[in-house]
């Protein structure tokens, strides 16, 4: 309920003194001493009351306010019921932080409060348990002083406000395996969740292991039809009665030998560790060289390919890796693209990094494809992607190579505009001088 308004009974209370004061006046004839007595006695009462306010609002404990009459006794009401309020709010706000902070120290998973700067504000018991933390020793200590894993260094050096995923061993026991996701927080925080993915890893690299072996062990049978086809091919070739069907058992060879190719690279992606030390890649040059074999993809339909490269900006890393990755975006680009569309290469860096760009005018994905387009096998459509002979594992090994270099792929489309494709490098894998810029159109 809105306090009634004081000002009409403060107005009347004072024409009623100034009224008493002048008959006063008029009875003694001291006009002068009957107003300054007056005044004098009003300054008392306020100092009196500006007094007690003070002394509440400094010393005073309890939440009853002074008592007093009139104006000031309105005033003492007005701040008793501002403040009661205000109490009433922090009693709730202190309950719910109590229930949000019990509530995450009950959850399995790691859960730690960092600030701008990756320093440590809160954590649960569960990031004792997983991440070694020490409570409250470690508060204020930045997270990459006690989790020293280069993986992890890696990953929180990376400035931004998007969320990002990193796994790594825990620091506690190697055998346990977690997954650490960076999310940002109110402003200006940050909430690295950790959970064990021991489980899940182990039977991923149980998944992995098989398919590894079983492609392995195709690649023999497999030669030997692939030889045969050839065989058949020169022996057949001119005989139109089998001159279809041996074409058909070419091609089915081959497209089976690039699957298990596929397949056993992206086992060996997915197994494996970092590429350690690696080279330093000529990013421009390797663009290069796959520009040209993208024009000898694109053939008669004639696409538009362009390249834009900072001519020093190298990365250090795996070539042969990298190779793939870049080479599996860009026959993506060209596969789903129109015949005479666009398809543009942008390679740059910035404080943040460096960033490969894959874009194309082609079909475009829709959104709800977009999160599960690096699974293995993932299709948007069977039909068309069959098509164009795809084997179904070119963004899945995009993701493992990235992964592999500590960076990350995200995907922007919209069906009939078009998608781009962004390879994302942390700055410490980089290297550049100059400032000159490099453009070659195919």
């Amino acid at each position: 309920m809105r306090p009634e308004n004081p000002w009409p009974m403060v107005y009347t209370r004072v024409a009623l003194a100034l009224l008493g004061m002048l008959v006063l006046g008029l009875l003694t004839g001291q006009w002068l001493l009957v107003f300054l007595l007056g005044a004098l006695a009003a300054l008392v009462w306020d100092w009196i009351n500006l007094r007690r306010l003070e002394r509440w609002l400094r010393l005073g404990r309890k939440l009853d306010p002074p008592k007093s009459v009139g104006f000031w006794g309105d005033i003492f009401d007005g701040l008793y019921r501002m403040r009661k309020r205000s109490r009433e709010r922090d009693r709730r706000r202190r309950k719910l932080v109590r229930n949000y902070r019990d509530s995450i120290k009950a959850m399995p998973d790691a859960t730690v409060v960092l600030s701008e700067d990756y320093r440590i504000e809160w954590c649960n018991q569960a990031a004792l348990d997983l991440l070694g933390l020490r409570w409250p020793r470690d508060e204020g200590q930045r997270i990459s002083n006690i989790v020293r894993h280069p993986d992890f260094v890696t990953f929180v050096s990376w400035h931004g406000r998007e969320a990002r995923t990193v796994s790594l061993p825990s620091p506690v026991d190697a055998r346990l395996w977690l997954e650490v996701r960076l999310v940002p927080h109110a402003k200006k925080r940050y909430l690295l969740l950790a959970r064990d993915i021991t489980a899940f890893r182990r039977l991923e690299t149980m998944r992995s292991d098989f398919v590894a072996n079983v492609s392995h062990e195709l690649r023999t049978p497999l030669t030997v039809i692939y030889g045969v086809s050839e065989t058949l091919g020169h022996e057949l070739g001119e005989d139109p009665e089998y001159a279809r069907s041996v074409e058909l058992l070419q091609e089915q060879a081959e497209r089976m030998k690039i699957l298990v190719d596929d397949l056993l690279l992206l086992a060996r992606l997915e197994t494996g560790g970092k590429p350690g030390h690696g080279d330093w890649v000529d990013v421009p040059e390797l663009l290069s060289g796959l520009i040209e074999e993208g024009r000898l993809l694109s053939g008669a339909r004639r696409h538009r390919i362009t390249l834009e490269a900072e001519p020093d900006l190298m990365i250090l890393g795996n070539e042969k890796e990298l190779r793939s990755a870049f080479a599996n975006l860009l026959a993506n680009a060209i596969n789903y693209t129109p015949d005479g569309g666009e398809v543009d290469l942008r390679w740059w860096a910035d404080a943040s990094g460096a960033r490969l760009q894959v874009s194309d005018t082609g079909i475009g994905i829709e959104a709800q494809h977009i999160e599960r387009l690096t699974e293995r096998f993932y299709r948007v459509d069977t039909g068309r992607s069959k098509s164009r002979g795809g084997t179904g594992l070119g963004l899945a090994i995009v993701k493992h190579v990235l992964m592999r270099h500590s960076a990350r792929l995200s995907i922007d489309s919209e069906p009939g505009r078009g998608s781009i494709f962004t390879c994302s490098f942390p700055p410490g894998i980089l290297r550049r001088s100059g400032v000159d810029r490099h453009r070659a159109t195919a």
